[in-house]
């Protein structure tokens, strides 16, 4: 059996990289900054992997959940969908009318309330809160295949 999904590139296993380190770096976007001077000096970037270490999961409540508030999203939801249709229906049929328009922005408006309103009644009895969720890591670090460490290194040093 394969151990390779069908999501993968070709050639890129689904496994952690192993290889020498070239540096570990608190944050993402100092890890991607490095990979970038060496992109920009022609370094064979395709033979290093940027790995995140001690991965938590961090979800951030954002605000509580209310009747008025999946209302409000229902609608804006539902009127941008009716947007979308009116505007849609008035490119394909020549005698569309302003009234017609409105009448599309209106059931949408409509609908998406009702829609909204019910996942909110059915959703409510197991979380009455919305948050956002992201995966961060500890540290990231650079690794290259092995014979390749030196290289890099003489590369970051000629180009600070």
């Amino acid at each position: 059996m394969s151990n390779t999904s069908p999501f993968a590139r070709r050639g890129v296993p689904l496994t952690v990289p192993h290889g020498d380190v070239l540096g570990t770096y608190d944050s993402y976007p100092d890890a991607q900054q490095v990979v970038d001077r060496l992109a920009k000096a022609d370094f064979p970037i395709a033979k290093l992997a940027i790995v995140g270490n001690g991965l938590t999961s961090v979800e951030i409540v954002t605000r509580k959940r209310s009747w008025n508030r999946a209302a409000l999203s229902g609608v804006l939801s539902g009127a941008w969908l009716g947007i979308f249709l009116g505007l849609f229906f008035s490119l394909l049929s020549p005698t569309f009318t302003w009234q017609l328009f409105a009448a599309a922005v209106f059931i949408g408006a409509a609908l998406g309330l009702f829609l909204q309103l019910a996942s909110y009644a059915i959703q409510r009895r197991n979380r009455d809160f919305e948050s956002m969720t992201q995966v961060v890591a500890a540290n990231y670090q650079i690794i290259l295949e092995p014979g390749y460490l030196t290289r890099a290194q003489d590369v970051l040093a000629r180009n600070p």
